[in-house]
């Protein structure tokens, strides 16, 4: 019942958000072409297109920010989130869909699209959705002090960790969680738990769901004890009634999901993104801007292999084997920036390796020709890697793909950055790139990006590649 009444109201909140939205888009067109040319003929000396012409824009509109918004996962529950943290993906949501907007209108060749209402449209929808959120937010938690629209939980459980929960809960009235009390396992039956009634025993909890408003349960145990309790999980479900269990796995870094398979549930446990939605939207940008890449670049991709065909003997594509998601193997093309026999001639440079670890970086290699040296400082060499992220073995970002001797060097911490798909650019590129000098800063950078993945991030990294490969921070 709490879940189809939590979809309900995310249902209602999106309609609202939508609302907003256009309430800012038709505004924005108000003030843009009627007041604005009153109030300053100097800046704005003439109306805009007829209104009419700019509804057929708003389904485009309204389309993007659906998209955007959940994505930003605008419609899960906002009990237990931050208020800051709501603005920021509405700052996030109006920022990309501007942006989304203005490209759409480039390339459908909308030209009565202006900056100035693409602009004064942001503001104001940035400012009336953060109100909106404000104010939902602000009567929904005045709403729950008051007693309504709240949810009764039931603690399972007599432990440090069981009191922890409720302390925490006490401490965030607004979440709208009222807790009525704990059960004890068999043999234990104090008076009161955390300055909250123990209600009875494991013997006894048919009798307390039956006798209490009880909308969720909470077990707590330690893995001997949940045997006790697995008639009390079967009574919950058979009532009704949401159960949950906590478990304790120390020192486990992984996210736990619950899954199912034709019927069978299954915890699982991944410290990779598992939001099939956005990784579905990087999956499709990655098709997208590497097809488009490969065509707007062909000239130059046709002028740089001339280049090295006139300048040194060998062939103009460099085949490397590589190693992809999770150790799958695939061949990596570059432009070749070195003498032909070079992976013969890795002895004799050795010794000028600048970067700690399994893998080689030096600026000073002279197996580099002269053609290449160019093509590495502005990294134009990895071009070609285009083809790779088209059919599907790298992602436009991501950590870099390793060769399959460094992977067998590879401390079991550092082989979790081959849980994600490899990738043209990613942290460490934005981050200084080869000036990093040792091998465990460049890991760790690569973990940082799978445990915090988002497409925001993946846009911010794209954003920062172009400058840093510009300016040649660190280029090897």
């Amino acid at each position: 019942m709490l879940k189809e009444r939590a979809k309900a109201v995310a249902y209602w909140i999106w309609t609202l958000d939508l609302v907003v939205t256009s309430a800012a888009f038709l505004l924005a067109w108000w003030l843009r072409s009627q007041l604005a040319p009153q109030l300053l003929p100097g800046l704005f000396p003439g109306e805009l297109y007829p209104l009419s012409r700019y509804l057929g824009l708003l389904p485009l509109v309204l389309a993007i920010w659906t998209v955007l918004l959940v994505n930003r996962e605008a419609y899960t529950s906002r009990r237990t989130v931050a208020l800051h943290q709501e603005a920021w993906q509405v700052v996030q949501v109006v920022a990309v869909g501007t942006l989304a907007l203005a490209a759409s209108g480039w390339l459908l060749r909308l030209d009565f699209v202006s900056r100035p209402f693409l602009l004064l449209f942001a503001g104001l929808d940035l400012a009336l959705l953060l109100t909106e959120k404000l104010v939902v937010r602000l009567g929904a938690r005045s709403v729950r002090r008051h007693g309504y629209n709240y949810r009764t939980l039931l603690i399972v459980g007599l432990n440090p960790r069981a009191e922890d929960v409720a302390r925490i809960i006490s401490e965030h009235p607004y979440w709208g969680i009222r807790l009525l009390g704990f059960v004890a396992p068999n043999g234990e039956r104090p008076e009161t738990f955390a300055g909250l009634p123990v209600l009875g025993s494991a013997d006894d909890l048919p009798r307390i769901l039956r006798q209490e408003v009880v909308d969720e349960v909470l077990f707590i145990l330690t893995r001997r004890q949940i045997g006790e309790f697995e008639d009390a999980l079967l009574l919950c479900s058979e009532l009704g009634i949401r159960a949950r269990v906590a478990l304790h796995f120390p020192r486990l870094r992984a996210r736990v999901l619950l899954e199912e398979l034709e019927g069978i549930p299954m915890l699982t446990f991944t410290t990779t993104p598992a939001a099939p939605f956005p990784l579905f939207l990087k999956q499709l940008g990655d098709l997208l801007i590497a097809a488009l890449a490969l065509i707007a670049l062909s000239p130059l991709l046709l002028a740089i292999a001339l280049a090295i065909r006139l300048t040194s003997h060998g062939p103009v594509l460099y085949r490397q084997l590589r190693c992809g998601l999770n150790g799958r193997r695939f061949t990596l093309y570059k432009f070749r920036t070195m003498v032909a026999d070079a992976d013969a001639r890795l002895g004799e440079v050795a010794h000028l390796n600048e970067i700690e670890g399994p893998a080689f970086k030096s600026r000073r290699d002279p197996r580099v020709t002269v053609v290449g040296r160019l093509l590495r400082r502005l990294s134009l060499d990895e071009l070609p890697q285009l083809v790779n992220v088209l059919i599907g073995q790298m992602s436009l970002v991501g950590p870099r793909p390793p060769l399959p001797e460094e992977v067998e060097r590879y401390q079991h911490w550092q082989r979790r950055r081959l849980s994600m798909k490899p990738g043209l650019t990613g942290l460490w590129q934005v981050s200084g790139r080869a000036a990093l000098g040792d091998f465990d800063d460049w890991i760790t950078l690569d973990l940082a990006y799978i445990d915090q993945w988002s497409l925001w991030l993946d846009l911010k990294i794209l954003a920062k590649t172009l400058p840093a490969v510009l300016s040649a921070r660190g280029a090897a």
